[in-house]
């Protein structure tokens, strides 16, 4: 249980490779800690010169849930900030990190699994995956920065208010998915495209990196942080604790 890093293979073909996997079970809804944890992981693969791509993957029943809201309920304002300064840090490291990040997508990818996935370089999922923002149902805001970057603009906003998710293939169709395998597959096929990067020179890989995110037209850490001071107003005029109180009683218990 955790955020564990390996490399997939010893020799040539697994050369460059770093595989960051996160497992919070039961639904891999992260606490505080697991956000920081993935944040250092992900800054520390990328860091190590031997690195020329990253894949992040997920172990369990779907890739990410968001934030453990069991913890927001249990801890209040004080775990709102440090899933905040969590979440930035996490989806922070996944945009700058110093390689490539491949994310490898099974099951559902849903709240700050978005924040993750919008931030990477390349998305690769499985057949099975969902990707969506359930944040208005759960008390919460935050992410179409994200979103933003997987689907087009009136998309992203018609599936932020209504709390629907759409497939993987859906995604592809878009553009935003690589590629969409059958979910046994889903780690080969994140490997062989890793492999394909990390085939290139390290050294221009990186500036490569830094000059992509360089063009970019939005300032993703600028504007998710702009989102975060909407989601901090929701907690204190108390909006976010009457929508969770209502998520809780229908059910739900991690998101």
């Amino acid at each position: 249980m955790g955020v564990s890093t390996s490399s997939p293979e010893k020799g040539p073909a697994g050369e460059g490779i770093a595989v960051v996997t996160v497992d919070f079970p039961p639904v891999n809804a992260l606490p505080v800690a697991g956000w920081f944890a993935l944040a250092d992981a992900v800054r520390t693969a990328g860091r190590d010169p031997g690195t020329r791509c990253v894949v992040l993957t997920a172990a369990g029943r779907g890739f990410n849930a968001g934030v453990d809201i069991k913890e927001l309920q249990a801890r209040g304002p004080s775990a709102l900030v440090g899933v905040n300064r969590g979440c930035f840090e996490a989806f922070a490291a996944v945009y700058e990190c110093e390689v490539p990040v491949v994310a490898a997508v099974h099951g559902f990818c849903l709240g700050g699994g978005i924040g993750l996935v919008g931030n990477a370089d390349a998305i690769v999922a499985s057949e099975d995956a969902t990707f969506g923002l359930p944040e208005l149902d759960r008390g919460a805001l935050g992410a179409a920065t994200h979103l933003a970057r997987l689907v087009p603009r009136q998309l992203m906003r018609a599936l932020y208010y209504t709390s629907r998710t759409v497939t993987a293939a859906e995604l592809h169709a878009h553009g935003s998915v690589w590629r969409v395998v059958p979910r046994e597959e889903l780690r080969a096929a994140a490997l062989e495209l890793a492999r394909e990067i990390a085939a290139k020179d390290g050294e221009l890989l990186r500036l490569a990196k830094a000059a992509i995110n360089g063009i970019d037209p939005v300032d993703v850490r600028r504007s998710y942080r702009f989102e975060q001071g909407f989601t901090f107003e929701a907690s204190v005029s108390g909006v976010a604790d009457r929508v969770r109180d209502t998520f809780g009683k229908e059910g739900g218990s991690d998101g």
